[in-house]
């Protein structure tokens, strides 16, 4: 039997193929505009306005590359979807210089297809897959975490859990009809509207480097799962009329399939007037995943840790352009609370082992949220056009989590000891030998985190972009429970091609 990434590859494959296969009929190609006239020419024209367009099928990419130098860095793992930590995480550890991918956007490259098949009616898809330009592998944030279990925190280099991990269709992988009255219907593997918002409202565009919604799709993209970015099989609707829209998104099967949770369901609701723009969504999840490695312990080598939990979050995000200036921001509350099936686990034991996100193993964590964590994201930022081809962007991105703890929460005592019952309070005990401890005694401890960052984005030709700029982070409280350091300054300096 077919895999789920199989299956859906072959519903690709054909519905393309099919639609290709009418537009080789035609007799004629249309002519090649002057951009293909020499390299040059082709360089200094957008993609927009000259796309790699042929018989119905249009193919495009993006390739971003740079470096930089960190305050407290994580060292580069090439499968990890940031490449380096450029926000504050519990591996940022020692001052570095060291290549930087995906800084201002995610390397990719993909196929995407509209050909109309009766009038005003199209058939529609997409396939792209999102890579690292310094190590070529395709992201992989579950990779990521078993590139690093069984190591001690002081030798990890950068991982963390990722909706991307599919590998060709990492980021999307769908087909649909659209038609401009009736809306859009697509299936497949596709992006959830939190993670649109999170790119098309943030000053920096969901950038790895400047922005913490882009470097942790747990703020928004994910609404407090970094893992529900993206919905492996799903069905999408959207419609526009006059200037509102509305969508659905809602998965197909659970864990079966791929998916990273056993069911999610999203609604958007937006609109525009003038120059302002704003969307709102409800977002819900049953017993969403998220993975975690071990440090020491792991039952096999490629066996991950998995906490489980019911998300149901709110989103709302706004955007206003007055001549040269655009302002954004917005504001998220996410709670998770106790999952729907435990699994075999219980408030102070650990459950089943399930294949999850990745195709990797996971054992089931004791229950995190007896008491439901609330994460609550605001940030605020403008982007000013100082020349035609000359952006200059700011940030400040604010994170905050209640006090969840419950009977079992173990708090630490130092020495590597912990107790329960103890209650919230300083942390003493180092996450590594010769730190100093940082935050609180658990990582369930209300906590705070922040980002402020700027930078420079000028357009030398349409299709070639240099940027630099500089992201500063610090995280407190239970926040920055089991960090080796409790703040980072990045400065970041790349290019980014798109074809």
């Amino acid at each position: 039997m077919l895999s789920p990434a199989a299956r859906r590859g072959a519903l690709i494959g054909l519905l393309m193929t099919g639609a290709a296969g009418g537009a080789f009929a035609q007799t004629t190609a249309a002519a090649k505009p002057d951009c293909f006239a020499a390299f040059s020419n082709w360089l200094n024209a957008s993609a927009a306005d000259c796309p790699l367009s042929d018989y119905g099928l249009t193919f495009y990419g993006t390739i971003d590359v740079g470096g930089g130098y960190e305050t407290h860095a994580s060292p580069f793992n090439g499968d990890s979807k940031t490449g380096v930590s450029e926000l504050i995480s519990k591996v940022n550890n020692r001052a570095l210089w060291q290549g930087v991918p995906n800084g201002l956007s995610t390397s990719n490259f993909g196929v995407k297809i509209q050909e109309e098949v009766a009038p005003n009616w199209f058939v529609i898809g997409d396939v792209d897959a999102s890579f690292d330009p310094i190590s070529l592998a395709f992201l992989n944030g579950p990779k990521s975490l078993v590139d690093n279990n069984n190591v001690p925190l002081a030798k990890q280099t950068t991982n963390a859990d990722s909706g991307r991990s599919t590998g060709w269709d990492n980021s999307r992988g769908y087909v649909g009809l659209s038609n401009a009255t009736f809306g859009t219907l697509t299936a497949g593997r596709q992006s959830s509207f939190s993670n649109d918002l999170a790119t098309q409202y943030d000053p920096f565009g969901g950038s790895f480097a400047f922005s913490a919604l882009g470097n942790s799709s747990t703020f928004v993209a994910g609404t407090g799962d970094t893992e529900l970015s993206h919905y492996n099989m799903s069905v999408r609707y959207q419609l526009t009329y006059d200037r509102f829209r509305f969508g659905v998104l809602d998965q197909l099967g659970g864990y079966e399939q791929r998916n990273n949770a056993e069911s999610a369901y999203q609604f958007d609701f937006g609109g525009d007037l003038g120059g302002l723009s704003v969307d709102a969504i409800y977002a819900y999840a049953k017993d969403a995943v998220s993975l975690s490695n071990y440090t020491s312990g792991a039952p096999t080598p490629d066996t991950l840790k998995a906490t489980l939990a019911n998300i149901s979050a709110e989103v709302i995000a706004a955007k206003y352009r007055w001549n040269a200036f655009t302002v954004y921001g917005g504001y998220q509350y996410a709670r998770l609370s106790s999952p729907s099936d435990l699994f075999g686990a219980t408030a102070t034991a650990n459950g089943q082992t399930l294949t999850l996100n990745g195709g990797y193993p996971a054992v089931v964590q004791a229950n995190t949220y007896v008491n439901p964590k609330e994460l609550q994201i605001a940030w605020i930022g403008g982007k000013y056009s100082i020349l035609p081809n000359l952006d200059f962007d700011a940030a400040y991105y604010y994170i905050q989590q209640n006090t969840y703890t419950n009977a079992a929460t173990k708090y630490n005592t130092g020495g590597s000891a912990t107790k329960a019952g103890i209650g919230c309070g300083p942390n003493l005990d180092p996450a590594i030998a010769g730190s100093a401890p940082q935050g609180a005694n658990a990582a369930a401890c209300a906590g705070n985190e922040f980002a402020l960052s700027a930078a420079l984005d000028w357009r030398l030709l349409k299709r070639l972009d240099l940027y630099t700029g500089v992201m500063y982070s610090e995280v407190t409280g239970g926040l920055a429970n089991g960090f080796i350091q409790s703040n980072n300054t990045a400065f970041t300096t790349g290019a980014r091609l798109a074809f």
